[in-house]
């Protein structure tokens, strides 16, 4: 008799726990992070170093992106924005943990009702330099910003899932692509190249600025009909979704184009979407959407005519 008891309040102790447990996993399945990122570190450069600094660095980044709850809004597991962060090292000081580093900083969206997926961002910076030293904790507070490595890392993080939102909804980013300017300002006091305000057209500073200045704003009106109206219809509508592309491009990038000619962004988008565009075009589409979608982009980046010699193909 004494047993069954026993083993009737071990069986409601466990029923009790589960109860409580479940709904706290639930919770947490809900309310999943933002991101989902791969960290490669090339390291080949470096010569008669031990790797483990490398092994440790590449461990602690992608715990740092995964692990953290960048924004307050809720995310499905199946949501989270598959970014890549692949750094290549070029120098690196033992005696000062100094990385000099370089990286290419690469974010997907997936396309509705298809098994494809589209670049959202594809961007190198030339300034990835940092410290790190084998066993460094990784943390970060926006509003004391005094770590370069956490600062760069939450700059592409706010940065990517600014655009994320601004392709699902117009200016969608708003409040994440603020904070991602906040960022900047606030490490304009760290010891690394690329943050300064106007040092050079391509550094942190000059595309987060530039993305948010009035005069781009057909440029965040373009992330939302090019993906959203365009690329998310195709699947049901092929020719309806180009339509709605070719709108965007006269609309939304060869105004942004008229705004602000000395803009980056409008290069930048174009070198990684020109394999997309080209065979959103090639062989499809009517000849008026040709030409109008060739001119718009030629004028733009010129230096991308073989994609869009592609469009023109019947």
């Amino acid at each position: 008799m004494e047993k069954t008891v026993h083993n009737w309040e071990e069986k409601e102790t466990m029923r009790r726990i589960i109860i409580l447990i479940v709904p706290v996993m639930m919770a947490s399945m809900l309310r999943a992070q933002e991101l989902q990122a791969k960290v490669t570190i090339n390291h080949q450069q470096i010569q008669g170093t031990d790797a483990s600094v490398f092994e440790a660095l590449q461990q602690s980044l992608e715990q740092f992106i995964n692990d953290r709850q960048w924004t307050n809004l809720q995310f499905q597991m199946n949501e989270r924005i598959v970014c890549n962060f692949n750094i290549t090292v070029t120098k690196y000081d033992a005696s000062t943990n100094v990385i000099t580093a370089n990286a290419l900083i690469q974010a997907n969206r997936p396309v509705y009702n298809s098994a494809y997926s589209t670049t959202l961002y594809n961007n190198k910076d030339n300034d990835f330099n940092f410290e790190f030293s084998q066993f460094d904790q990784l943390e970060f507070n926006e509003e004391m910003v005094d770590n370069q490595l956490t600062a760069l890392i939450a700059y592409y993080a706010y940065l990517i899932i600014g655009l994320d939102l601004d392709s699902f909804s117009p200016m969608g980013g708003e409040d994440v692509l603020q904070r991602c300017m906040n960022l900047t300002n606030n490490a304009q006091n760290l010891n690394f190249p690329g943050w300064a305000a106007f040092d050079n057209d391509r550094n942190r500073f000059a595309l987060i600025n530039d993305y948010l200045d009035g005069g781009m704003a057909p440029f965040r009106q373009l992330q939302y009909d090019y993906y959203r109206k365009g690329l998310d219809e195709m699947a049901n509508n092929a020719d309806r979704g180009r339509t709605e592309i070719t709108t965007a491009l006269e609309n939304d990038l060869q105004k942004c184009h008229e705004n602000k000619p000395l803009s980056l962004w409008p290069q930048i988008w174009t070198d990684y979407k020109k394999d997309e565009l080209a065979n959103i075009y090639k062989g499809k589409g009517t000849q008026k959407e040709k030409e109008s979608a060739y001119d718009i982009l030629f004028g733009i980046n010129a230096s991308q005519n073989n994609a869009w010699e592609k469009i023109k193909e019947n």
